[in-house]
């Protein structure tokens, strides 16, 4: 890393896959609402492939096609209600991401969480782990439209107050680099999250980081 490297006032992060480790706690919830009510079980590693586009698409593909409209939101509903009550579970900051978000707060930094997850569920889990260290947490909710779309993160750069156009939105999937570019911010792709690097590559990646220590780097440089 030289001087070159962009120097960021404002840091985005999506939250699933990117600071915190959920896999475990939507595994657990996808296949309560299957069981319940009677369909085939996903394992870990195929609820991993189906996350990043909200819960509605996440419960369509693992029901997958074929069910009528009301016993999709039945499935639906019971992911919510059990996901509520369990998503702090077996969630947890992945390594490092304490220590980035100290070290960006620290350095004057505007912080926010924009996600696919549904609001409530994404404030809950921002304040718990973060508290003051993340300004402002925005969830999937009605009236704004989700990721890909740019309105949420739109929304966080305006509530945060940022004007001048230094940045970056920070994820683990597809989904994240596309906001971004429809944002007109630039991204950053993290490894350790639910896609690997070879798919973020070819989904058009600006800059890959593998630990959350390269993240914080582009605060020091400027």
């Amino acid at each position: 890393m030289d001087n070159k490297t962009p120097s960021y006032e404002t840091y985005i992060f999506d939250l699933d896959g990117t600071l915190l480790d959920t896999l475990d706690d939507l595994t657990t919830s996808v296949n309560h609402a299957l069981r319940l009510h009677s369909m085939k079980e996903r394992s870990r590693e195929e609820v991993r492939q189906m996350v990043g586009n909200g819960v509605r698409l996440l419960m369509e593909r693992a029901m997958g096609p074929g069910w009528p409209a009301e016993k999709m939101e039945e499935a639906l509903n019971t992911f919510r209600a059990h996901y509520a009550e369990h998503n702090l579970d077996k969630t947890r900051p992945y390594p490092g991401i304490m220590e980035l978000l100290k070290a960006l707060r620290d350095g004057g930094k505007k912080v926010a969480v924009v996600s696919n997850k549904f609001d409530a569920a994404t404030k809950r889990l921002c304040a718990h782990f973060f508290g003051p260290l993340v300004q402002v947490a925005i969830g999937e909710s009605e009236g704004i439209r989700r990721k890909p779309a740019p309105d949420t993160v739109l929304k966080a750069l305006s509530l945060l107050g940022n004007n001048d156009g230094k940045a970056v939105y920070i994820g683990d999937s597809d989904v994240d680099i596309l906001t971004a570019q429809a944002a007109g911010i630039d991204s950053i792709s993290v490894t350790w999250g639910f896609r690997d690097e070879n798919f973020l590559r070819k989904a058009g990646a600006q800059t890959v980081v593998n630990s959350p220590e390269e993240i914080n780097q582009f605060q020091k440089y400027r």
